[in-house]
Formats: structure tokens, C-alpha cells, sequence
């Protein structure tokens, strides 16, 4: 007798995959089982002898759990602190046929358990001994009725269950769930696949498997009705689909029209369907109903916040869903930052211990920051996938110790999101502003040394630039990732070809990507980031330079990348003192020395971190130890300024809020700050170049670096 492996009529992915988990393959745990409140603590659960599977995973498959680590030290036993877990007698005995069973399942039918328990007076020691034995192999796998259907070899290749590997009836359900789900999206919306043979030789230790695939008739998109709408057009909700009547119908479409519907962000509720009122099987016609529930049309929004390195914030936000017709968002937003230390909001803070982070910044602090955008967002244009945005800005922002942009300007963003749900986006962004930098940035890479020629980089200017972005992410949390990987990729190209300024041209690459790779209870987190940033050569003043625009180069250093470093101190550095400080015989006291970062064009920080649950209260404390390296330079920069890369070990502590993990890193830091040129700031406003190869101590000197943040530093 054929056994059905896929659901009829089964229209999504994921019912084809629900069908599979009905068959009642996954084992049989009670949900009870650790309510148990007394019996003895089990301190140990150990398994000997399993090659094909870990232990963690043979943990995940049993009801039986082990006390955390933390509660196995004598102290803490004493202590009665940590997670305790304790024996319940019925499903530890259902745990010894459980893992047989688990692995009859995944083809080793030979496989035997046994089991060593040791009880002391209040707790229990258990190892499960397990003979694997040899498994079951796939000798043929045939699958029949695709003759018909084009492109066969795209439906049949790089199945789950392969020739010569165990026979695992897990991997025969999703092998036939994958041939169903393929058929799906290829038009093909009554696909069913059945188990036509499935025979075991036991003695040789072999399986022949046949499935046979029912495809049934393609089928097109039939209409398509529209529920719930109240104030949404629904002629704009089926601008959105990414499937029409008479279109060849898929399963990924569907789920693709669902998405582009929550993009919109215009609906609390969004469902695309097969419509089974009207549907007539075997008419090769699939009707649709949408079914919509409107989220509220205006929002407000208002936000309080810290940070190290901007004091105090805040910000406010509206929203209208719907401005126009037709779909339309429209954003208008504020933020204003380092409230209590800049003007005119400043308070005397920077002296305190609030902000005391900021009273070395003689650049970025001496005027709050802030943000002003509208923005008028228009999805499905021209196709349902793209949205345009257009935005008007006025902006005040700053980097630490390194420089001040003030903006106005406006943008045009076209954002598509592919079928494999990769965003890519291109803006357009056109501005008119100046920045302000410490003199030294612009004399030490541009030879502007006099306040005639510094004051021509500061001058106010049109920049016009042109960025490409890709991202993919694929994570479990995007607030405190546990699994999965995200990479991106930019490109900004800036030319008075399309409206820049002579001194605001550029082309900046720069990619980020990072991995999360669970094991057991314990998370591996890598990161990589890398930029350059190409300028032509110009011409100014004492002589010439690709020069680049201090907001464009890379900076280094700080919570979130090499964390032995304070904010943008790992790379180039020059150091500057005011004239009044230099004695007669020009020698300078060491503590009016400030160091200037000044960037780089070229950047690499990679970091790799463990992540732990702490052995006290791990629902909210973890533990983390990483290495970050990273290093920035300039390229062209002349003999000596070639790459240093530089490693920093450190430990952290990890408070998980709603917000994401605060995190405090204490990271060691062995290096002496590097060598750089000295200028003294004279009372003209020119600088003087006092030496070349000037070093300064670490006021706080070498060793431990503290650094404070909220979220993952990656």
C-alpha cells in the first residue's frame, strides 16, 4: 500500500512541512516532566559510544536534563545555589527506549542502550553507554511521474536522503516535502508525493526506496478578492502582489505578496490564500482571497536616552500611513543629542562623571547634535517589490574627537528586496554644509597648514554622492543573535560629475559580515569589516594629496569594534598643543599634548567571540570572551605608515534588557600609542610643525580598557 508523504492539496511550504511533522516521527517527550519537585538531582548525564550524533543533541531528544554546571561545584551544593534539575523515575525508564528509538529513525536499527546510574543520598550520576552498530544505507532512491514536468533534474537535485547515506526517515519526509514544496512554486499547486516501495534489508544493512509524485495539472491565478480594507484603496493592495490573474501560479509568490503587504507596514494582518470557497480541484484555476486587518493610519513617538559619547538624548516622531492615497508614508522625525555638554543645551556635564567622556572632545562637543528629516515613502513603484523615498534633511553631526558636519540636503532612495529577500538599495543624496575638523587633520594629509588654506577645506560646499547597498540577514534575533550569518556591502561614489565640489570627491567601498554558530549553551559570534576610499589628487596650498573628506576616512576603536581602544584611537594619530605651551627651548609638557585621530583610507577589524550563560542567573547574566584585531592606515601615506595590525583579549558581562544586551567589556590593551607628527596652534590660527616623530604616554597608560554598550558589539 502507498503511504502519503505530502498533504493534499497542500498550497504552502510550510503545510507540506506541518503534513511531515504529523506522521508523528518526533519523540514522544512529556511536557511534565521537569515539574517535578522533588527526587534526587541529577549532577551528571553523560553519554559513551555515539560517533554519528553529539551529545547535545541526544540531550535535546530525552526528557531527562542534567543541573547546570554552575550547581555541580562543592561550594555552590552547599551553597543549595544554580539551576537544579531532578530524576522523575517513569521518564527517565521511557528515556532508555527513547534513544533507541531516535536512532531506528535515522537509520541505525542495531543501535542499543544501556544505562549506569549511581545514587548518592540526594543526588544521581547517569551515563547512557550506546552501541551505535553499522546503519542502514540507501542502496537505490527512485522517484517515479516526473516525466512530464520540465526541468526534472532542478526538481531531483541535492535532495536531503542520498545514495549511501543512512537511511533517515526524517530526511525521506523532507526529501519528499522539498520535491512537493518545488513543484509548488513551479506552478503546480495539487502536488502530492507518495511512498511508493520502501524496502530494508537488515541483514546486508541496505534500503531501496521509491517515491512516486502525483504532480497533478499547473494551474494559473484565478481573481483575486480583497477583505478588510477600510481607508487602504484596494487597488493599491493588489499593486503590491507580486502574482496576478493569469500568471502561472507559485507558492513563493504568494508568500513573497504576503511579505511586500507587512512591508508596506500599512496592515497588522496580512494573508494570502488559496480562496477554498471557489476553488474547483483539478481546473487548473486557483482563486486567491487576501484577507487584511489595517493598522492604525498616525503615529507618535518619543525617545530619552544615554550614551558615553553623547551624553544625553532625545527624540520625536510622527508617522502618517496613508498620506495621499495609495499607500503612501510620510515620515517627519527629530533627534537631538549631547544634551548637558554642547550649546546652547550645554550644563557643565563634561565635568562631571556623566560625561566626562566628552571633555577631551574639543571638536564634536562644543555644539549639541541634531537631526531634522521628512521623508515621503511611496512603495510598489513602477514594480510591487520597489519602494521610493524622498527625504529632506538638516543635520549637525560629530565623531569623537575628530570632526563636526554641518547639512542640509535632500535624497532619493529606490530599495528593492529580491526574491531571496536580499535588499538592495540606491540613493541619490545632495547636500550643502562644511566641516569642521582639528587644524592638524587638514595639514597633516594636505599640507594646509596656514588658517587661509584650512579655512578653504572648511568652507561651505555642495557634496552630491551616489551609494549602492546590498545586505542579507538571516539571524534568529537582530537584537541578540544566536544563530545564522549577515553580511553587506557598500558602495559610494561622489564626483562633481553628478554635483560634488572639487574638494568632495571620492569613491568609498566598504563590506561588513558576521557569523553566530550555536554549540550547546554556547555561542560563537565572528565578525569581519573592511573599507577603502579612493580621492584624486589635488592641489592646495604647501602642496598636494588625495585628499578625503574627514566625515569619509576610517576610524577605529571603542565599544563596538577593537575594544582596548578608547573611541578612534586605534590608526593614524598627530598630536597638537597650543604655542603658549611650548617652553623657549621648545620642549613641551606632555600633559597639554591632545591626541587627534585622523583616520585612514584604508580599514580591517575582525573579532571572534564566545558567548556563555553566566553560572548565576543565566536567564539574564552571560559571559563573553573575545580577541578583537584590527588595524587602520593610509596608503601613499610614505615610509612607516603601512598597516599595524593590533590584538586586544578581553572579558565582558552581558544584561539582557528588552532592548537588547547591555554589556560591559574590560579589554586589555598592551600597546604604547603610536608615533605622529607634533604641531603647535599658533595665535594666527596657523600651524607649526614642532617634529615628526613625537610619542605620547597613555595617560590612563597600558592595561585594561573599559568599554560600556548597549546591544552586541556585533
Amino acid at each position: 500500500m502507498r503511504a502519503r508523504l505530502g498533504a493534499v492539496g497542500a498550497w504552502f511550504r510550510n503545510a507540506g512541512r506541518g503534513s511531515a511533522l504529523a506522521l508523528g516521527l518526533t519523540l514522544p517527550v512529556a511536557a511534565h516532566a521537569q515539574a517535578v519537585e522533588e527526587g534526587l538531582v541529577v549532577r551528571q548525564l553523560a553519554f559513551t559510544g555515539n560517533h554519528a550524533f553529539d551529545s547535545e543533541l541526544l540531550r535535546a531528544a530525552i526528557a531527562t536534563t542534567k543541573s547546570s554546571d554552575f550547581a555541580t561545584l562543592p561550594v555552590i551544593k552547599l551553597l543549595g545555589l544554580g539551576a537544579k534539575r531532578r530524576l522523575n523515575q517513569r521518564e527517565f525508564r521511557a528515556d532508555v527506549l527513547r534513544l533507541p528509538l531516535f536512532y531506528a529513525i535515522r537509520g541505525y536499527l542495531d543501535a542499543r542502550v544501556d544505562t549506569a546510574v549511581i545514587r548518592t543520598e540526594r543526588d544521581v550520576y547517569i551515563t547512557f553507554h550506546i552501541r551505535e552498530g553499522q546503519p542502514v544505507r540507501v542502496r537505490t532512491l527512485e522517484i517515479k511521474g516526473l516525466d512530464s514536468i520540465p526541468k526534472r533534474r532542478e526538481l531531483t537535485a541535492n535532495l536531503p536522503l542520498r545514495l549511501e547515506q543512512p537511511f533517515d526517515r526524517t530526511l525521506l519526509l523532507a526529501t519528499a516535502d522539498t520535491i512537493q514544496s518545488r513543484l509548488q512554486d513551479g506552478g503546480y499547486p495539487e502536488a502530492v508525493v507518495l511512498l511508493e516501495r520502501r524496502e530494508v534489508d537488515r541483514e546486508h544493512h541496505t534500503a531501496d526506496v521509491s517515491l512516486l509524485v502525483e504532480p497533478g495539472v499547473p494551474a494559473v491565478i484565478g481573481p483575486i478578492q480583497v477583505n478588510g480594507t477600510r481607508q487602504i484603496d484596494s487597488a493599491f493592495v493588489r499593486n503590491l502582489l507580486v502574482t496576478a490573474p493569469g500568471r502561472s501560479f507559485s507558492a513563493q509568490a504568494l508568500a513573497e505578496s504576503q511579505r511586500n503587504l507587512y512591508r508596506s507596514e500599512l496592515f497588522r494582518y496580512a494573508s494570502v490564500q488559496l480562496d477554498t470557497a471557489h476553488y474547483v480541484a483539478g481546473s487548473g484555476v486557483v482563486p486567491l482571497t487576501i484577507q487584511l486587518t489595517e493598522g492604525s493610519l498616525h503615529r507618535a513617538q518619543a525617545a530619552l536616552g544615554y550614551g558615553t559619547n553623547d551624553c544625553f538624548r532625545t527624540g520625536i516622531g510622527w508617522t502618517a500611513r496613508n498620506a495621499l492615497g495609495r499607500g503612501q508614508i510620510f515620515d517627519a522625525s527629530a533627534q537631538v543629542s549631547k544634551l548637558g555638554v554642547g550649546r546652547p543645551f550645554g550644563v557643565g556635564l563634561e565635568k562631571s562623571w556623566l560625561c566626562s567622556a566628552l571633555k577631551d572632545d574639543s571638536v564634536g562637543s562644543t555644539r549639541a547634535n541634531y537631526n531634522i528629516t521628512g521623508s515621503f515613502r511611496r512603495p510598489a513603484f513602477i514594480s510591487p517589490s520597489n519602494i521610493i523615498t524622498f527625504s529632506l534633511f538638516a543635520e549637525r553631526r560629530s565623531e569623537f574627537a575628530v570632526y563636526l558636519r554641518e547639512d542640509v540636503g535632500g535624497s532619493i532612495a529606490l530599495s528593492r528586496e529580491t526574491e531571496k529577500r536580499i535588499p538592495i538599495s540606491v540613493v541619490y543624496r545632495l547636500s550643502y554644509g562644511r566641516t569642521e575638523a582639528n587644524p592638524v587633520s587638514f595639514c597633516a594629509f594636505f599640507n594646509a597648514c596656514t588658517e587661509t588654506d584650512i579655512q578653504q577645506l572648511r568652507d561651505r560646499r555642495l557634496i552630491a554622492t551616489l551609494t549602492l547597498g546590498v545586505q542579507r540577514t538571516r539571524v534568529n534575533n537582530p537584537l541578540d543573535p544566536v544563530r545564522g550569518s549577515a553580511l553587506s556591502a557598500e558602495a559610494t561614489y561622489s564626483s562633481n560629475l553628478i554635483g560634488s565640489s572639487r574638494f568632495a570627491q571620492f569613491t568609498r567601498f566598504a563590506g561588513d559580515a558576521s557569523l553566530y554558530q550555536p554549540m550547546g549553551n554556547v555561542v560563537l559570534g565572528l565578525h569581519v569589516r573592511s573599507g577603502m576610499v579612493f580621492a584624486p589628487r589635488l592641489v592646495l596650498g604647501g602642496g598636494a594629496a588625495n585628499f578625503i573628506p574627514p566625515e569619509q576616512r576610517f576610524y577605529a576603536g571603542g565599544p563596538n569594534d577593537v575594544r582596548g581602544f578608547n573611541r578612534n584611537e586605534l590608526g593614524p594619530l598627530v598630536y597638537v598643543v597650543r604655542q603658549s605651551a611650548v617652553a623657549v627651548d621648545g620642549s613641551v609638557n606632555e600633559d597639554s599634548v591632545r591626541v587627534v585621530p585622523t583616520g585612514g583610507n584604508t580599514l580591517v577589524v575582525g573579532n571572534a567571540e564566545l558567548r556563555v550563560p553566566s553560572p548565576v542567573f543565566p536567564g539574564r547574566f552571560r559571559l563573553a570572551g573575545f580577541v578583537d584585531a584590527g588595524t587602520v592606515w593610509e596608503r601613499g601615506g610614505g615610509p612607516g605608515s603601512g598597516p599595524a595590525l593590533r590584538f586586544t583579549p578581553g572579558v565582558g558581562l552581558r544584561f539582557v534588557t528588552p532592548l537588547g544586551p547591555a554589556r560591559m567589556d574590560v579589554a586589555y590593551n598592551p600597546y604604547n600609542l603610536p608615533s605622529g607628527r607634533l604641531y603647535a596652534i599658533q595665535s594666527s590660527g596657523d600651524l607649526l610643525l614642532l617634529g615628526e616623530d613625537y610619542r605620547r604616554t597613555r595617560r590612563t597608560g597600558r592595561g585594561w580598557v573599559l568599554q560600556f554598550g548597549v546591544g552586541q558589539a556585533f
